[in-house]
């Protein structure tokens, strides 16, 4: 049993609302075993004025630390898991790429094995992005290895996917329906205009992945997917590394969207954590500079920043507090997901999965499910 002392805890208020209080103690073994006094005969942590944070949920994550999620490597998955909590991820979705098809079953068996891993970030399940895109919009994925809607191909997998990311207008509706029944069908990698998208979310695509990149745009004649997303209820990801979408974006999405529908997410490659270089990323070259990955024309290939600094770059761009940005990598994902019962908030009886970082965002302890 451990005691985590003088820390600025970020907990639900009696309205569900996230808020900072002081004074209190959070004591856990695997999971939260009360938040109030300091109990006798416990490990003691001292948090030093530090916040102290349910773990990070991050829905939305190809690789980091040299590996990725595609990798025919049964150690790929573990040692993305173990890297994760250093940066204050505790659940993660391996996210997938349009790629062939066989590759991308061998992907999703992997996440299904990993999903009973022991140690590291908990795996939750398999973000499927792709392959079932279209081809204007296919950025950084496989434009050769785009196939048409077609459930059969996936339907031995809906114990292992929780999010598939689609293309409203090459799908059907009929399509949608069947993935709606079985997991979060999210919008993206998509041309689809604000008609026919907002016409998706009203259907149950109820999520939209990395809002603004490789999507139709915001145009006062032609709203896009962009637009439907911000005119509607629906869930949206978005890559605060300051690379993929602006601050000013960020600030414009914090100001039309409910907090509650917002996620932060990473989007991270194996770059994530490496530093500059060439990495492989779905088949093709990606070159990194400082915070840039792109491909050979010059096309952004995904994120190199850990879920901490998206957190920070979003509070610092938006001025929200940071008990309500903390929100939008715990507690909405995990909501999402439909574990909120289970984690996601510093609340008695849920998992003891527990960040602890500075003023700065920098991550001093991760604790899953007890653990460090």
């Amino acid at each position: 049993m451990k005691t985590i002392i003088n820390g600025r805890l970020i907990v639900p208020d009696a309205q569900g609302n996230f808020r900072v209080v002081t004074g209190k103690a959070i004591t856990f073994g695997d999971k939260i075993i009360s938040i109030g006094a300091t109990p006798a005969g416990t490990e003691i942590i001292d948090a030093a004025g530090d916040f102290v944070a349910p773990g990070f949920v991050n829905v939305h994550i190809h690789g980091a630390a040299g590996v990725d999620t595609m990798d025919d490597d049964s150690n790929a998955l573990q040692t993305l898991a173990d890297f994760l909590p250093t940066t204050g991820v505790t659940s993660f979705l391996p996210t997938t790429m349009t790629m062939p098809l066989e590759k991308i079953y061998r992907a999703l068996e992997r996440i299904r094995h990993a999903k009973n891993f022991s140690r590291g970030a908990k795996i939750l399940g398999a973000h499927l992005e792709g392959p079932f895109i279209s081809e204007k919009f296919h950025g950084a994925q496989s434009a050769a290895n785009i196939l048409p809607a077609n459930f059969e191909l996936i339907k031995n997998f809906t114990d292992v996917i929780k999010i598939i990311t689609v293309a409203p207008e090459v799908c059907g509706d009929e399509f949608i329906a069947r993935c709606r029944e079985n997991f979060i069908v999210s919008i993206g990698h998509s041309a689809a205009t604000y008609e026919v998208a907002l016409a998706a979310i009203n259907d149950g695509a109820r999520h939209v992945t990395h809002l603004f990149n490789a999507q139709s745009g915001l145009h006062h004649r032609k709203p896009g997917i962009v637009g439907a997303a911000l005119d509607s209820n629906a869930t949206v990801e978005l890559i605060a590394d300051d690379v993929h979408v602006h601050p000013a974006a960020q600030r414009i999405v914090a100001k039309c969207k409910p907090r509650s529908e917002i996620v932060l997410i990473t989007d991270s490659l194996r770059a994530c954590g490496l530093g500059d270089g060439v990495i492989e990323f779905g088949g093709q070259k990606v070159f990194v500079s400082g915070n840039i990955a792109t491909l050979a024309d010059g096309t952004i290939a995904g994120s190199v920043a850990p879920m901490n600094h998206v957190l920070r770059n979003f509070h610092v761009n938006t001025g929200l507090d940071v008990a309500a940005c903390v929100e939008l990598v715990t507690k909405n994902p995990a909501v999402e997901l439909n574990v909120y019962d289970a984690l996601g908030s510093l609340t008695v009886g849920k998992a003891a999965d527990i960040v602890i970082f500075n003023d700065a965002f920098n991550v001093r302890k991760t604790f899953v499910r007890g653990e460090n």
